[in-house]
């Protein structure tokens, strides 16, 4: 019996010197979990597309975070109709080449511009993001459309969006565009970046740069609002064959025309 004793007291022991050396790690381990944001609380957006249950008729019921694509009273795009003549600032251009990184994201095709290109308007600074594709143009001027446009997405200091819009129309081949068409990405999501090419937004923009503007907001999901437009009144030319070669892959991606709300359009003189 006073063997036993001993073996309980000596395993006690030994119990205890384990749970000692065992408690930082666990304590460790209890503060990680508590940093660390629940699994449930990692918001994944929902999927939504041009057509069909997920199309834009639909697209600020798929998701709380799409609401305003439903709700906004801002959105865009819409037809440019009556614009008021106004003494509005030149928009100023500065554009540098970009190694191209292009991307078909599933909704367009897509360019990642580098550093360093920006617009200037007024006292505001602008720089360029990104351009993309929409067939047909999502923007109408007096009702009419054109078979596709280029949006240029630039970002100010303070976060601010601002997109210029060029109106594409069906003429001679444009230069970029068909640069862009020779790397056309085969998969959704992978970037292409081919070693020493170059691109010059600079080659989308037609030679008058008189414009609308209006407050809009991003033509897809989640339709933020608060968004600067410019849309250049001069259409660059594209040529049939390469609107055809985006039809191809994105026979439409384009948000329909949203209602004005009272809005006013203004352009420069």
């Amino acid at each position: 019996m006073q063997f036993t004793s001993r073996r309980i007291v000596r395993t006690l022991q030994d119990m205890s010197a384990k749970l000692n050396r065992a408690l930082p790690l666990l304590f460790a381990a209890l503060l990680l979990a508590a940093a660390a944001p629940p699994a449930m609380s990692q918001h994944t957006s929902a999927h939504w597309e041009y057509e069909g249950a997920d199309g834009p008729t639909h697209w600020g019921t798929l998701d709380n975070a799409y609401r305003k694509c439903s709700a906004g009273t801002n959105q865009s795009p819409i037809d440019i109709r009556d614009a008021k003549s106004a003494d509005l600032p030149p928009i100023s251009f500065t554009y540098k080449p970009s190694p191209l990184k292009l991307t078909d994201n599933g909704h367009t095709v897509q360019v990642t511009y580098a550093p360093g290109s920006f617009i200037t308007v007024g006292n505001q600074r602008y720089e360029l993001q990104q351009f993309h594709f929409h067939h047909p143009a999502e923007e109408k001027v007096s009702g009419r459309s054109y078979p596709m446009v280029a949006h240029l997405v630039h970002r100010n200091s303070a976060g601010q969006l601002a997109v210029v819009a060029v109106l594409l129309k069906k003429g001679t081949a444009n230069q970029l565009v068909a640069e862009l068409w020779k790397y056309l990405p085969t998969e959704h999501g992978k970037e292409v970046a081919p070693p020493g090419t170059s691109v010059d937004a600079t080659d989308l923009l037609p030679a008058d740069h008189g414009y609308f503007t209006f407050s809009g907001s991003l033509t897809t999901p989640p339709c933020s609002e608060g968004v600067t437009w410019f849309v250049l009144k001069t259409p660059s030319e594209i040529s049939s064959g390469e609107v055809l070669t985006f039809a191809k892959r994105y026979p439409h991606n384009a948000r329909p025309v949203q209602p004005l709300n009272g809005r006013v359009i203004k352009q420069s003189q």
